[in-house]
């Protein structure tokens, strides 16, 4: 059998684009170029490219992270163009980018989720009836953002109003959330039928980050990163079955990254990512490695995955 050709699409149109070429680069590097011929796209600039070269590939590897990338756009035009990808379908894209969608779903299947409020651009509001049902302090954050952008913890209406207008400069929609000070985890899902957990990782943002923000996520050092995270084995497993059962309520494929918090013995969903970040820093390498799995054998699982799920249609 000959060299698998790899589409590596990275970069795109988000406010993520920078972490996306990060992730590109890093995955391009790592991938077996002895199994695989690799070439990078940036759909910003090589849609046209891809399009002509569509007959030669054999899997788009996706690492488009945020908006027109990991909310179902891009999954639509491969399927257009008849191309398998990594990762989940349209649909399940799409409601795992929107924050609302998937929470409403993560409560259909008896997960935990955070009480909030979600507020439309063109819809009148008010900041004290949002603070009579939401008590501060309050997350707020863009219904359809990625990498923590455009999020605020606010502590008074004055405040509560500016992380609304932050919020609001990255969606049409915005969340208010109860802040929860707990305990950060996350943990990795891969697989179809059946699927498996990487190690749960705990995150503690380091001094100067209130929560896991975008500068906390993708500077070296700035947060601590605990894998196997030191919880309980009853509180390990019931987190990873959390992350299976989002994995599943949202009909995820391949891959997912469910973050959640850990507050009195009780674990909230919060979100579940499904292009989790792969640069030096990212959580999906640091879980393969405590699981003594190496990347490059991470990127061959996903891709073999891949393969038989695009042969099995």
């Amino acid at each position: 059998m000959g060299k698998i050709n790899i589409a590596l699409l990275a970069g795109g149109w988000s406010g993520e684009r920078e972490i996306s070429l990060r992730s590109g680069d890093n995955v391009f590097k790592t991938l077996n170029k002895k199994k695989y011929f690799v070439t990078m796209y940036d759909p910003r600039n090589d849609l046209e490219k891809l399009i002509k070269e569509r007959e030669k590939i054999d899997l788009v590897f996706i690492l488009l992270h945020g908006k027109f990338g990991e909310d179902g756009c891009i999954q639509g035009f491969l399927n257009l163009l008849g191309l398998p990808f990594i990762g989940s379908d349209v649909l399940s894209s799409a409601m795992a980018m929107n924050k609302n969608v998937a929470k409403e779903m993560y409560k259909k299947t008896g997960l935990n989720v955070i009480k909030d409020i979600v507020i439309n651009r063109h819809q009148d509001f008010s900041a004290e009836q949002i603070m009579m049902k939401i008590k501060p302090p309050m997350l707020v954050k863009p219904v359809t953002e990625g990498s923590s952008l455009g999020i605020s913890v606010c502590h008074s209406e004055k405040e509560l109003l500016k992380g609304i207008n932050l919020a609001f400069q990255y969606d049409q929609e915005v969340m208010v959330e109860q802040y929860i000070k707990g305990r950060e985890i996350t943990c990795c899902v891969i697989g179809n039928r059946p699927v498996q957990t990487l190690p749960l990782i705990e995150i503690m943002p380091g001094q100067g980050h209130i929560f896991f923000d975008y500068k906390a996520k993708y500077t070296p050092g700035a947060v601590k990163e605990i894998c196997p995270a030191k919880v309980s084995a009853s509180i390990a497993e019931e987190a990873k079955y959390c992350a299976i059962k989002a994995h599943k309520a949202l009909n995820c494929r391949i891959w997912s990254r469910s973050d959640m918090i850990l507050l009195d013995e009780k674990i909230y969903i919060l979100e579940t990512n499904t292009i989790p970040g792969m640069t030096e820093t990212s959580l999906v390498p640091l879980a393969a490695k405590a699981a003594g799995i190496s990347l490059p054998q991470i990127l061959d699982r996903l891709i073999s995955l891949s393969l038989e799920s695009a042969d099995s249609r």
